[in-house]
C-alpha cells in the first residue's frame, strides 16, 4: 500500500500505540479519583498536557484537551460568541475553512450575527490587505486556517493576528492549525493567535484527541461542556486518557524530528512538482507552500475515477477534504477555478514516512494511467 493521503489522517506513530496500550491495559485508572491509582493517572494526564505544551510551544496551563479539531474549532468560536454576547456582532472569517469553521459561521448567521467570507486569489492565499480592509469597529472574531487542507497555501498567522489586535483591540484571533502542528514551526507563546486549535491524527497521533490552546489574557472564557469540572472546568468529562496519552507521545516524538522531516517532506514534494509540471493535460493547483499538501487536476477524468484507479495499483489519494464527501470543492470554487478542473481534482499528502519510490509510483501511474484515459 501506498498511502498519499496524510492530509486526512496519518498512521499511529510506534510510540503513541505504546502510550495507549499502557493507558488502556495498565494505566486505566480515572484521574479525577483520589486514592492512589488515580492520582497516578492523573500525573500522567500533567505529563502528557505538558508534553503537548512544549509541541505548541505554549504553557502547560493554557493547553485544553478535547476529542479532536472539529470540537476545538466549535468551542472556540462559539465560546468567544457566548463572551461577546449582543455588544459586538461582526465575525471575519475565510471562503476556504475547514466545515468545521464554516458551518458554526453558519450557524451564527442563523442567530443574527454578520459573517464577512474574505476571498483567497487563485492560487489560494488570503492577503493581509483584505483582513485589513473587512476589520471593522464590532469586529469581535477573526477565524483563518494556518494552513489549508486542500491547496496546501500557508497564511500569514502572525501577521494576521497582529493585524487584528492593531485594528481592533479587544477582538479575538482564532487559527485552525490542525494542518499546520508540526508541519509549520510556531510558537503559541508568539504567535498572537489568541485560540489555537489543533489534532492528534493528523501528526501520526490516534482518533479521537486535539487541543485548544486558549491564551492567557482570555481568563473569562466560557466553558465549553459543563459537568465535573475536568480540563480546569473548561471542558466537563472524564478525559479520554489513552487517546490524550497517545496523542501527547506522537507530539514528543514527531516534535523531535520535526525539522528533518518537513525538509524531507518538502524535498519530495518539490520534485514531484518538477516532473508533475511536464505533464501535458495535467495541473497543479493552488500554492502548495506546506511541505505536505499538493492538489492536482486531470481535466476530464472525474476524480472518483482518478482515485479508483490509483486504489487499484495500491495508490490512496483523496477527492480533497476527507470531511466533505460528494460535494464540489468550495476552497477551489472559491479560487475561480473552472468546473472541469474542480471535477478532474485530487489531493496527495505526504508524511514524514513518504519515500521517493512512492512518489515515482505516482508520477509513473499519473503519466501512464490516468492521462491517457482523459484523452480518450
Amino acid at each position: 500500500m501506498i498511502y498519499l493521503d496524510n492530509s486526512a489522517t496519518t498512521k499511529p506513530c510506534p510510540e503513541a500505540v505504546q502510550a495507549m496500550t499502557d493507558a488502556l491495559v495498565q494505566n486505566w485508572g480515572n484521574p479525577s479519583a483520589l486514592y492512589e491509582f488515580g492520582i497516578e493517572s492523573s500525573a500522567l494526564l500533567r505529563g502528557a498536557r505538558r508534553k503537548v505544551a512544549a509541541a505548541m510551544g505554549a504553557e502547560p496551563d493554557r493547553i485544553f484537551f478535547t476529542s479532536g479539531g472539529t470540537e476545538a474549532d466549535n468551542w472556540a468560536i462559539f465560546s468567544t460568541a457566548k463572551r461577546y454576547g449582543k455588544k459586538n456582532r461582526h465575525i471575519i472569517t475565510t471562503a476556504i475553512e475547514h466545515h468545521a469553521v464554516l458551518r458554526c459561521m453558519n450557524e451564527l448567521e442563523h442567530q443574527g450575527y454578520e459573517i464577512t467570507y474574505l476571498q483567497p486569489d487563485n492560487l489560494g492565499n488570503i492577503s493581509l490587505d483584505s483582513l485589513n480592509a473587512a476589520l471593522r469597529k464590532d469586529t469581535f472574531l477573526v477565524s483563518i486556517m494556518m494552513v489549508n487542507n486542500e491547496t496546501g497555501s500557508v497564511m500569514p498567522i502572525s501577521k494576521m493576528a497582529k493585524l487584528t489586535h492593531k485594528v481592533c483591540p479587544d477582538a479575538i484571533f482564532h487559527t485552525d492549525a490542525v494542518q499546520g502542528f508540526l508541519k509549520i514551526p510556531f510558537s503559541a507563546k508568539t504567535l498572537g493567535a489568541d485560540l489555537i486549535s489543533v489534532s492528534s491524527h493528523k501528526i501520526h497521533g490516534p482518533k479521537g484527541a486535539g487541543a485548544l490552546y486558549i491564551s492567557p489574557k482570555l481568563k473569562s472564557f466560557p466553558a465549553f461542556l459543563l459537568g465535573g469540572g475536568q480540563e480546569y472546568g473548561f471542558r466537563s468529562g472524564t478525559e479520554a486518557t489513552p487517546a490524550i496519552f497517545g496523542f501527547a507521545a506522537a507530539c514528543e516524538a514527531v516534535k523531535a524530528t520535526m525539522e528533518q522531516d518537513c525538509a524531507r517532506e518538502k524535498a519530495l514534494l518539490t520534485s514531484l512538482i518538477d516532473r508533475l509540471g511536464n505533464l501535458k493535460g495535467l495541473i497543479i493547483n493552488g500554492d502548495h507552500s506546506a511541505p505536505h499538501i499538493l492538489s492536482l487536476s486531470v481535466p476530464g477524468l472525474p476524480t472518483q475515477n482518478s482515485i479508483n484507479i490509483l486504489q487499484d495499483a495500491g495508490i490512496y489519494v483523496s477527492a480533497g477534504s476527507a470531511c466533505a464527501k460528494g460535494h464540489r470543492s468550495h476552497v477551489m470554487s472559491a479560487m475561480g477555478l473552472s468546473p472541469e478542473v474542480i471535477d478532474g481534482s485530487f489531493r496527495v499528502s505526504l508524511c514524514r514516512d513518504t519515500t521517493q519510490e512512492e512518489t515515482d509510483k505516482l508520477v509513473d501511474m499519473i503519466q501512464n494511467e490516468l492521462l491517457p484515459r482523459a484523452r480518450t
